[in-house]
């Protein structure tokens, strides 16, 4: 009864030039594991997960790379969105298909691009949700991260002065600026939003009614169709009558029945460059080297180069240079907010 729901369809353009439409972040080994992200996120929740129950929710585009790194899935464990509508409708239409076949499922949801060092901590962590699901089946959780240092990319969770492994939160933060991020890691009852959530489908049905009703409605449509031949045209047709936004925005938020539970497994969302380096291997300079680079006089640096590619670079300090598929950037380090503004000109 226990089923995963892998988010897979985003693009990542913040690491631009490796991450782009044809071949996305999720797709690819950028931490040099020897595997991708989505095949580490599939094997991180394989032992509590059988390989029938685990969906993964992308772009069409994307579904024939799904199912070349995770081969164990048959092609309708791999939904496909016909457009992008962000969290709440992508885990809404996965919750209808495990709803055609397992009304009593319960629910663990994940991006497919997180790095988690600590495998064996994550795993106790999500039993312990599925064990607190099951006494408190109208709950939804999630997964708070013990932040340290103060963070400004991440969203917060505050959650209630209690002793209990399972918390009440108390409020949802968006990410602060560095002084208040302080303040946070200062209090002491602020944890890093992971993006990770658990729920009993009955929980998440309720609330889906509850506080995105417009989005039920469009879903009630395609009733009798979950879970046949004729799903994916009513997706197709339909899908995009959804409004466009987050599970955190839409209903975490709202809900008072929200919970969580403190975690401290080595867990990043390496959501840009600068997350990947903090990450990286490095040499006595500081810098991070991929592929066949020379490296002179650098410091502090990323040189992402691709295989096949040689590349010599002399003298930059705080930089990030990295090369795909005909594609170069060259950029400072703390200048890497702006790769989307920057990869938008390329398009004009």
């Amino acid at each position: 009864m226990n089923y995963c729901i892998i988010m897979a369809g985003g693009i990542g353009s913040r690491f631009w030039p490796l991450s782009k439409d044809n071949y996305p972040k999720q797709f690819l080994d950028i931490l040099g594991t020897g595997k991708s992200f989505i095949r580490s996120t599939y094997e991180r929740f394989s032992p509590v997960i059988p390989d029938e129950n685990f969906l993964v929710v992308t772009n069409k585009a994307y579904k024939d790379l799904v199912l070349q790194q995770l081969p164990m899935l048959r092609p309708d464990q791999v939904l496909c969105e016909p457009a992008r509508r962000n969290t709440a409708p992508c885990i809404a239409y996965a919750c209808y298909h495990i709803k055609s076949h397992c009304p009593n499922a319960n629910i663990v949801v994940t991006p497919a691009d997180h790095l988690v060092t600590n495998e064996h901590e994550f795993e106790r962590i999500i039993r312990l949700g599925f064990d607190f699901l099951h006494e408190h089946p109208l709950a939804l959780m999630t997964i708070g991260i013990q932040p340290s240092r103060p963070e400004t990319g991440y969203g917060y969770i505050q959650v209630a002065q209690q002793t209990q492994a399972v918390k009440k939160v108390e409020s949802f933060k968006e990410k602060p600026n560095y002084e208040t991020a302080l303040q946070f890691l200062e209090a002491g009852n602020y944890l890093w939003n992971s993006g990770i959530f658990l729920w009993t489908l009955e929980g998440i049905m309720k609330a889906f009614q509850t506080y995105l009703p417009d989005m039920v409605e469009v879903f009630e449509k395609g009733v009798g169709h979950f879970g046949t031949p004729g799903e994916q045209d009513f997706i197709n047709d339909h899908f995009v009558e959804c409004p466009n936004i987050s599970i955190d925005y839409g209903v975490m938020e709202k809900s008072p029945d929200t919970y969580t539970i403190p975690a401290d497994f080595g867990w990043s969302d390496i959501g840009t460059w600068g997350s990947l380096f903090t990450h990286a291997q490095k040499d006595e300079q500081g810098n991070a080297l991929r592929g066949k680079v020379v490296s002179i006089d650098n410091k502090n640096t990323i040189l992402n180069i691709e295989e096949g590619t040689e590349a010599v670079v002399q003298g930059l300090e705080d930089y990030l240079v990295a090369y795909r598929d005909h594609s170069l950037l060259v950029c400072r380090l703390r200048d890497e907010q702006q790769i989307k503004v920057w990869i938008e000109g390329l398009k004009a």
